[in-house]
């Protein structure tokens, strides 16, 4: 995957879980976040806050994996 495959798909779904992005792309946790701070530093992309777990009172969730990204048109 390059960032533009990540843009595009941050576009369409314009706000989107890290735990998606994994699924999405079969990709590691850390190595999307790196490609994320790209997005970020250039201000296409903010994370958005997010407090601990899904917001489901399930606990399966990794709360590591619950972050959230959105993507801003400019």
């Amino acid at each position: 995957m390059i960032l533009s495959d990540l843009r595009s798909y941050l576009k369409a779904q314009h706000r989107v879980a890290l735990a998606d992005l994994v699924n999405h792309f079969k990709m590691d946790a850390d190595a999307l976040r790196g490609m994320l701070s790209k997005w970020i530093s250039k201000g296409n992309v903010r994370k958005l806050s997010q407090e601990k777990g899904c917001g489901t009172t399930c606990c399966i969730c990794d709360p590591a994996l619950t972050e959230l990204y959105e993507w801003i048109d400019k």
